[in-house]
């Protein structure tokens, strides 16, 4: 273009443009034709477009300074830092094991009015229902975001004072320490551990859990995962034996919080499972009725893995309280007028236990939920638990929850009084290492590595240089152009996405043909969370 630029117009225009972008966006808000908070932040671009869902994303995340923030109204809240305090009604040796697991994408399908199955996809889990306390569970997102539900529940915070469609895991929590039910439970003597059959890097989990003061994470690069479903994703019945692992790497009670998989979407429009163990009855359209099968028979699956669960808990004859609930609705069209509760922000939970605990059925919001657990159990530990039993329905509940999760995790912690309850982590990634035992080389060229603990993410190194390798299984990895020479050291390494190694066996030295282990030598990671958060910045 060779006219004149009229820059100085071009930039007024621009000035202007945006000046109306805020004043119509804010009279929108005000109007409600747009919301401020997402339940489900694909849905909200489908129906508030780019420019408004983009600029909330950006700019409007956290929680925004209240307006009477500061050190008496924390101090009023609080109770003057009482609710920091950590007890317990019961002796030691009386509290039990508490195992939460998060079931992905799971809700009751006999919640569903518009089809029926073959038979009940949910046997184990309707007889917890009808024997244990039960109801809906209130959370805070449809389709998608795992991690916010899993968040309300570990911190016990409200994501409705949060900018819409954030995720605290992936800002505020994954670059601070955050106080939660692992640090409330670690306070009165619990082992706390994670798990979850999928990557340890999704959702940042592994530093999430780090920060959130768990002693251990399990996640799919620990696991021998033999069974996927039809659509890639590890089934859950793995779970089950890394939770009792986890458990048994301590002698007092274990926190175990374990986020499943096997639920998740997409789910496919062509018949994928054949001769599916339930089927769906009353969907007429063809791709929509293989959908919803593919879903209950996964459903039913999970259902089999949680049945599994409590009997493996039942076998082990330790006082247990183990807790079931749906993280959202699967991502396929529903509307309120499907279900029976009229409700998309519903799904379901149930508190199993054999303790003997009164039966009590209400309807419960995910960021309730372990206060809750904790209050039937007598464990009165953590700021926002402690406040939820003490204040849940006071008046101005909401508006001081909000000033408190500021305080937390933007303010200044007044809550705490100079002694917050976690300010860095000590995780370990795994709860078992890795060992080698021999190695044996081939006629012409490479190697058989034996050992213990291998899995497909476990991956060989030679004086800190990546080989090519081959899983075969726990016990074996081929390594089919190595060449290895005395002296040599030799590594083997859990790794994640993005080359994220997670834990490292101790080195052994290659000698005369055989490997010399070096005690001590290993690590849980190759560096402090906080270094790798250093180098990233």
């Amino acid at each position: 273009y060779e006219g004149k630029m009229h820059r100085l117009l071009a930039i007024a225009g621009v000035a202007v443009c945006a000046m109306l972008f805020s004043f119509t966006t804010d009279q929108a808000i005000d109007k409600r034709v747009l919301s401020t908070y997402f339940g489900n932040i694909a849905f909200a671009y489908e129906d508030y477009g780019l420019p408004y869902c983009f600029m909330s994303s950006v700019f409007n995340t956290g929680i925004d300074e209240p307006n009477d923030y500061n050190k008496e109204t924390i101090d009023q809240i609080t109770n003057n830092g009482e609710m920091a305090e950590n007890k317990t009604g019961r002796a030691s040796d009386d509290l039990p094991n508490i195992i939460v697991v998060q079931l992905e994408s799971y809700f009751d399908v006999d919640e569903a009015e518009f089809f029926t199955t073959s038979e009940d996809a949910c046997p184990n889990l309707h007889e917890m229902y009808k024997n244990y306390s039960s109801g809906y569970f209130k959370v805070p997102s449809v389709g998608a975001g795992t991690a916010n539900t899993e968040f309300e529940v570990l911190t016990g915070m409200n994501m409705r004072f949060f900018g819409p469609g954030e995720y605290p895991y992936k800002t505020v929590v994954k670059n601070q320490p955050c106080e939660s039910a692992a640090t409330a439970l670690s306070a009165l003597g619990y082992g706390t551990h994670g798990l979850h059959n999928n990557g340890g890097n999704f959702y940042s989990r592994a530093k999430v859990y780090d920060h959130m003061g768990f002693d251990s994470f399990t996640s799919k690069e620990f696991m021998n995962i033999l069974q996927l479903t039809p659509n890639g994703w590890a089934k859950d019945e793995v779970l089950v034996d890394n939770i009792m692992e986890a458990m048994d790497t301590t002698e007092q009670q274990d926190f175990v919080f374990t986020v499943s998989v096997q639920g998740h979407g997409d789910y496919p429009e062509e018949q994928l499972i054949e001769n599916p163990k339930i089927k769906v009855e009353g969907i007429d359209d063809e791709a929509k009725k293989n959908k919803w099968e593919y879903y209950v028979n996964m459903v039913y699956e999970m259902d089999q893995f949680a049945g599994d669960l409590v009997k493996a808990v039942e076998d082990r004859g330790e006082p247990a309280v183990v807790v079931f609930y749906g993280d959202h609705l699967p991502t396929m069209g529903l509307t309120a007028e499907d279900l029976k509760s009229r409700y998309l922000y519903n799904t379901n939970y149930v508190i199993w236990d054999n303790i003997g605990l009164e039966q009590q059925d209400r309807n419960i919001p995910a960021y309730q939920l372990m206060a809750d657990v904790m209050n039937r159990l007598d464990i009165h530990s953590g700021t926002l638990f402690n406040y939820h039993q003490q204040r849940q329905n006071s008046k101005n509940y909401l508006s001081d929850l909000e000033l408190l999760q500021y305080d937390i995790l933007y303010g200044k912690q007044y809550a705490y009084k100079g002694n917050p309850p976690i300010t860095e982590g000590h995780m370990e990634m795994g709860v078992k290492d890795a060992t080698l035992t021999n190695i044996v080389p081939y006629l012409e060229k490479g190697y058989s590595l034996y050992g213990e603990n291998f899995t497909k993410s476990s991956k060989v190194y030679v004086n800190g240089e990546k080989q090519k390798s081959t899983f075969l299984n726990n016990t074996r990895i081929v390594l089919p152009s190595t060449e290895l020479s005395e002296g040599d050291v030799i590594t083997v390494s859990q790794v994640g996405s993005s080359n994220t190694i997670f834990r490292t066996t101790d080195e052994y030295i290659y000698q005369g043909g055989q490997l010399v282990r070096q005690e001590g030598t290993g690590t849980d990671t190759t560096k402090s969370w906080t270094e790798q958060e250093n180098e990233e910045k």
